[in-house]
């Protein structure tokens, strides 16, 4: 069942406002956790951690720019 634009405009809007900070809280915490790397491996991990989270979340926030399609 897909979404309506309101329904995903909210939850992008969740996501962004409550679920993003939560997600840097905890990648900074897991690679707390391990021995420093270099700086350019921690750069690379941060870069990758900070990409990865969306992927999955593509089809809320695709579209949320544009006018309402039902209006």
């Amino acid at each position: 069942m897909a979404l309506s634009y309101k329904t995903r405009k909210r939850l992008a809007l969740a996501i962004l406002m409550l679920g993003v900070p939560l997600y840097i809280v905890v990648a900074v915490t897991v690679v707390g956790w391990f021995e420093r790397p270099g700086f350019l491996v921690e750069l690379l991990i941060y870069i990758i951690l900070g990409v990865i989270w969306a992927f999955p979340l593509k089809a809320v926030f695709k579209g949320i720019g544009q006018p309402d399609p039902d209006a």
